[in-house]
């Protein structure tokens, strides 16, 4: 068990009634037809991802790393690899907005947010869900439990590709407290008022920020 599992374990908030969200069969439905129609979709896209982070560098084409899931279980992400490094563990810096560890490649995939392509594979799993909270790494999630406050109860949903949050601009790296604050309470926003059709909506509007989210970097 991780230390963020634990810490959630031990909290009054992880006791709180199992929300909709996380039980939501139609929720799951939804999940499972769009994440395989869009790995469908955008096979030939991910072979040429592939190819160009190959012909770049000659590094792997996937980098996971360990994030905290429904109910702080840990599972590894999957993502293309953008950076020159692949950082896990106890310390992980966060994406800044000039970062030399990214690749050229890296750049553009990040810009688009192509590298979180990979993720509808644990969307696939369970692991992950098209919408909720974004997940963060091991280290950070320990590092703001105890100092943000309701940030165990993002914890109650799986966390998603894109997310309530995401949609407005409370994404890229934390430089002050209301940053994480803000992002926590758009999170646990949308658990509490959770639906089907806010789902649809949410996936609607993350697409024109493909092309246009200044917080992708």
């Amino acid at each position: 068990m991780s230390a963020v599992e634990t810490a959630i374990a031990l909290r009054a908030s992880a006791a709180r009634p199992q929300m909709r969200v996380a039980s939501s069969r139609a929720k799951r439905s939804l999940d499972l037809a769009l994440a395989g129609a869009a790995l469908l979709l955008f096979l030939p896209l991910l072979l040429l991802i592939a190819l160009a982070i190959k012909a770049e560098n000659g590094g792997p084409v996937l980098f996971s790393q360990q994030r905290s899931g429904l109910h702080g279980r840990p599972f590894r992400i999957y993502k293309f690899r953008t950076m020159w490094v692949a950082e896990d563990g106890p310390r992980v810096e966060q994406a800044q907005r000039i970062d030399i560890r990214v690749t050229n490649v890296g750049r553009i995939l990040r810009r688009l947010s192509l590298d979180e392509l990979p993720q509808l594979f644990n969307v696939l799993k369970g692991e992950m869900s098209l919408v909720g909270p974004r997940p963060h790494a091991l280290s950070h999630d320990e590092a703001w439990l105890d100092s943000v406050p309701h940030y165990a109860d993002r914890f109650r949903a799986r966390p998603g590709l894109t997310g309530y949050a995401q949609i407005r601009g409370l994404r890229g790296e934390v430089t002050r407290p209301e940053d994480i604050g803000d992002r926590v309470a758009a999170d646990n926003a949308y658990i509490e008022q959770w639906s089907f059709l806010g789902d649809v909506m949410l996936i609607a509007g993350t697409i024109p920020l493909i092309f246009s989210d200044e917080a992708a970097y």
